[in-house]
């Protein structure tokens, strides 16, 4: 029964539908045409760089912050908390703000790098939050075994955390790992408030430019498959990396 109501449904959308309206604002081949190369070469590229460069940043920092969090020491353990709690807790776009408006307002002075420093730190530092918990949650998902044998063997507790603990973590997390670079790829979106230039726009920036000067659909649409571009496939390698280590705890 419910297959014959979603049948009858799509059938009446179907024929109801004014189908050349929907096609001139949604699917204008000439804008198409327009909108590329430039937003190839000009919008996606700098997604893809946004993205790379503000996932790079909280990679490193997240791993500084998860070690800090798995410390004896107190303070270390304490300020990593602080901090992650702090990130996880603001918007990603308050966080835009505060470095693309609020610090040059307050210290006279810009973050280092321009507009791609700006995006660099500021979703960096967000995606450092959540970066550090899968981290930390992967360093104690290894055996302690695994480090208490490098220990045997002579090993000091930082050269084991590097050389043993830490690869074994990364095949643990890269699912929730490729799961933040899709999320960040979205959050990329928001730097259209920081005032981008022609050649600094995003897929998002591009799209709502496009959009007032076509008055039409047709360029958001073209972004949104653009995004889907990138993340697509990444869930797809999400879905790959979850079925493997499936079928490797199974053995």
């Amino acid at each position: 029964m419910q297959y014959i109501l979603l049948v009858a449904a799509v059938a009446m959308f179907v024929v109801a539908a004014d189908w050349g309206r929907i096609g001139e604002a949604f699917f204008d081949v000439e804008i198409i045409r327009e909108l590329f190369p430039e937003m190839l070469t000009v919008a996606l590229k700098n997604t893809v760089l946004y993205t790379l460069c503000a996932f790079s940043f909280g990679l490193v920092l997240g791993l500084v912050l998860a070690l800090m969090r798995l410390s004896t020491v107190m303070p270390y353990r304490a300020l990593a908390t602080i901090y992650i709690e702090f990130f996880r807790g603001v918007p990603a776009l308050l966080v835009l703000i505060a470095f693309g408006y609020g610090i040059p307002v307050a210290l006279n002075s810009e973050v280092p790098g321009g507009i791609l420093g700006t995006i660099t730190v500021a979703l960096g530092l967000v995606a450092a939050a959540y970066i550090a918990e899968t981290l930390r949650a992967g360093i104690q998902a290894v055996p302690r075994a695994q480090m208490e044998a490098a220990r045997s063997l002579g090993m000091s507790h930082g050269r084991a955390m590097v050389s043993i603990v830490i690869p074994q973590a990364f095949r643990i997390i890269l699912p929730p790992l490729t799961n933040e670079l899709i999320l960040l790829t979205k959050d990329s979106s928001l730097v259209y408030l920081l005032g981008v230039t022609l050649q600094t726009r995003e897929l998002a920036k591009f799209g709502r430019d496009a959009l007032n000067q076509y008055v039409s659909m047709t360029p958001i649409l073209v972004a949104g498959l653009c995004y889907l571009i990138i993340t697509i496939p990444l869930g797809y390698l999400v879905r790959r990396l979850e079925a493997r280590q499936a079928q490797a705890q199974a053995r």
